[in-house]
């Protein structure tokens, strides 16, 4: 899953993003890095497929710290590392890694599985070693639904148990959670849940059918639309911040609001939740494999070379799937027509999961391009 920067002041260069009409060609805000592919559980929803034990051609220590050197030829401001899996934890040198990132000047977060490994003296070593985010997935209100995602008996007790140890120890937590045609009914009873609880952001992932997502079902357009308006309101009143994943139209649904409410384009971008516009695969966000595959992001399964035998910047910036994806203005069908695709630019990933095709337009997304001044 994935975790954003997890702090207001992280740089992000905004009036320079809004200057190159909100792509990141120099640097992208965030690089997820997935350590490993090893993890204890067998979510049903897993990009990665992650397995039991190490897979073969896993990254060395000293080849996992060249990436970071890497990292940091893309100079100021440097670009967030988000260290993923299968489990991080399962990463031995994972320590070692942390450490090399802090010295290079590289802010970290980190997206833990829920197991054993992640325990209380786990957390505030992180902590301590300069963690400043980690993610938590909790996919349902109740143990049988969260459960029933996770396949491993006793992860939502435990996923709810770590979320009070993180906000205890004072690590910040983001909160994943999976919506699907199955899932979205439960989302109001997840809010509530989470109401209770101390948090900095809520990001509700909209299923991409890659990895073993192919399993469930992705929500109606119509359903998610639904869900994305209902978020629109209550991200108003909520006690942390309210982000979506692979579903960037939460942008558009947002901006429609403000601009029937009289609020000008600037005055639009001016605002916090326009931290977000541009971002989506690829364009702000690259992704990087536990063999160093570099791929627009870790739903869209599309390498574009390998950190072992081109520079990472190298990649991101000048591959031409990369500069492509940063092109909306290239984009086909309805994205490419839309009024708001430079603040959103659909999910590249679910246009890749169902066409072959980056480019093709979000078929979650109901939205008729030219319809602005009725949105509601």
């Amino acid at each position: 899953m994935t975790i954003a920067p997890p702090h207001p002041s992280t740089p992000t260069a905004i009036g320079a993003v809004r200057h190159e009409g909100f792509a990141y060609q120099r640097a992208p805000m965030i690089v997820y890095w997935e350590l490993t592919t090893a993890c204890g559980l067998a979510c049903r929803h897993c990009r990665a497929e992650a397995v039991r034990q190490p897979a073969p051609g896993e990254l060395t220590t000293r080849q996992a710290i060249g990436v970071l050197d890497q990292i940091t030829q893309f100079g100021d401001p440097l670009p967030h590392v988000v260290m993923t899996g299968g489990d991080p934890l399962r990463r031995i040198d994972l320590d070692d890694l942390i450490a090399a990132a802090h010295e290079r000047g590289i802010g970290v977060s980190l997206a833990p599985a829920v197991t054993p490994l992640l325990s209380r003296n786990r957390l505030e070593v992180l902590r301590d070693a300069g963690v400043q985010a980690i993610s938590l997935s909790l996919d349902g209100s109740t143990s049988a639904l969260h459960d029933g995602v996770r396949q491993v008996p006793g992860t939502f007790d435990a996923t709810m148990a770590a979320l009070d140890m993180a906000a205890d120890v004072g690590v910040p937590v983001q909160v994943n959670t999976l919506v699907t045609a199955d899932t979205l009914p439960d989302m109001p009873a997840v809010y509530e849940l989470l109401r209770t609880r101390t948090l900095m952001t809520w990001s509700l992932f909209f299923l991409i059918s890659t990895g073993r997502g192919t399993q469930l079902t992705e929500p109606t357009p119509g359903d998610a639309e639904k869900l994305m308006r209902w978020l629109g309101g209550i991200s108003r009143e909520a006690p942390f911040m309210v982000r979506t994943t692979e579903a960037t139209h939460y942008r558009r649904i947002a901006a429609a609001r403000m601009e029937k409410a009289g609020r000008s384009a600037e005055e639009i971008e001016a605002m916090p939740f326009a931290r977000g516009f541009g971002i989506r695969d690829g364009n702000g966000i690259v992704f990087v494999s536990h063999t160093g595959d570099v791929t627009p992001s870790g739903f869209l399964p599309l390498p574009v070379g390998n950190v072992l035998t081109t520079p990472l910047v190298d990649l991101y910036r000048d591959h031409p799937t990369m500069r492509a994806l940063r092109d909306p203005e290239g984009f086909k069908g309805r994205c490419g027509d839309c009024e708001y695709h430079l603040w959103c630019g659909g999910s590249r990933a679910r246009a890749y999961a169902h066409t072959g095709d980056p480019l093709e337009s979000d078929p979650l997304c109901p939205y008729v391009p030219g319809s602005r001044h009725h949105a509601h």
